[in-house]
């Protein structure tokens, strides 16, 4: 499959609504593909069909437990209250921090076009609400509480060897 290149802040695709996925194609899936792989090549959580340059709506997500893979999500409940540490892909070496919701489902079509609905707590919540707000046009930095800071993998690495 293919790497594309992550959209950045100040990318006008980054503030745009993206559209519905009507049906599924071989473009679609080609793109899911390139998708999950950008994803995986850039160590993220998640990934938004925009900031792949696409205005569509699908999202790619991987805490850990295997893709999920979403098009069209809407988030039907949502319960609780987290605030932490968010990053994001098309924002590299900054983080901020951010209050999201503690428990989230949300409804969603698979890659064979049927609903589906999956309920996600902590890391996994805070990431449907993060990458669904991308097809929307908004980035964590519009929600972050107080200053973004600078954020260096390579400290952390550092840090792990000690």
């Amino acid at each position: 499959m293919g790497i594309r290149q992550i959209r950045e802040i100040g990318d006008d695709i980054l503030t745009k609504t993206c559209k519905p996925v009507t049906q599924m194609t071989l473009r679609t899936k080609l793109l899911i593909n390139d998708m999950l792989d950008t994803m995986y090549e850039a160590n993220g959580v998640g990934l938004a069909a925009p900031q792949a340059g696409v205005l569509k709506r699908i999202v790619v997500i991987d805490v850990g437990e295997g893709p999920i893979i979403m098009l069209n999500p809407e988030i039907i409940s949502a319960e609780g209250e987290q605030t932490g540490y968010e990053g994001c892909l098309s924002v590299p070496g900054k983080m901020g921090t951010v209050t999201r919701p503690n428990v989230v489902t949300v409804r969603f079509q698979d890659e064979n076009m049927e609903w589906q609905e999956m309920t996600g707590t902590e890391l996994l919540a805070r990431a449907f609400c993060h990458e669904i707000d991308h097809l929307d046009g908004m980035l964590y930095v519009d929600k972050v509480e107080g200053e973004l800071m600078e954020s260096s993998y390579e400290d952390d690495e550092e840090d792990e060897e000690e």
